[in-house]
């Protein structure tokens, strides 16, 4: 069975060694792994989609696994990261689990644990890319709506009829039917019901 791109792990570990051994350890359980030597070398290239599942060294020359964690946070999307420490970076890494981060692991480290706890992100963040990209779609198609028809659509959410609507906004009623029928459209929604449950579901405010 092939490995699944969308499932890849990116590891960033300035030991060569560590690298190697945990890139053939995720190769085996058929996921698909990126290694880096440097903070700086993930995110010359990165984007918050290209990865389901994050391993950070805590300690690593130049950039950190805690500075790089921040400005990941600062994405529109932050996949789940772990951190990997030493026995004197545990404080570090609760501090870090505080900030956002889905777990840590000392090194050294049981090869069945860091798989486990692998794992159990990737599917965390199955749920969670989901929630992402539906509040990503749902606010990409917000901003196709004219300030007018934003207008229209806050009072639909409300429960206004059409005439309402028309008398609140001094504008004919044909006008906000028009309105009505550009916004349904436009949010891929039939009904006035479906349009505040999407909205709902996708966390974002009309």
């Amino acid at each position: 069975m092939p490995a699944n791109p969308e499932r890849r792990i990116g590891i960033v570990d300035d030991d060569d060694a560590l690298r190697d051994a945990l890139s053939w350890l995720f190769s085996t359980r058929n996921h698909s792994v990126s290694t880096f030597a440097s903070a700086e070398a993930l995110l010359n290239d990165y984007q918050p989609d290209d990865f389901g599942c994050l391993v950070l060294d805590v300690r690593m020359p130049g950039m950190g696994g805690q500075e790089l964690f921040e400005k990941l946070k600062s994405y529109s999307y932050c996949p789940p990261v772990i951190f990997l420490t030493g026995h004197g970076d545990v404080p570090m890494a609760v501090a870090a689990l505080k900030e956002g981060a889905a777990d840590f692991i000392e090194k050294p480290f049981s090869d069945n644990d860091m798989v486990d706890l692998v794992e159990r992100c990737l599917a965390d963040d199955l749920t969670r890319r989901g929630e992402w990209q539906t509040r990503a779609s749902v606010s990409q198609r917000l901003e196709t709506l004219t300030p007018r028809e934003r207008e229209v659509m806050k009072l639909i959410l409300t429960g206004r009829l059409n005439k309402q609507i028309a008398d609140d906004l001094g504008i004919s009623m044909k006008t906000v039917e028009v309105h009505r029928a550009r916004i349904l459209e436009k949010m891929a929604v039939k009904t006035a019901m479906e349009l505040a449950a999407l909205l709902r579901e996708a966390g974002v405010e009309g």
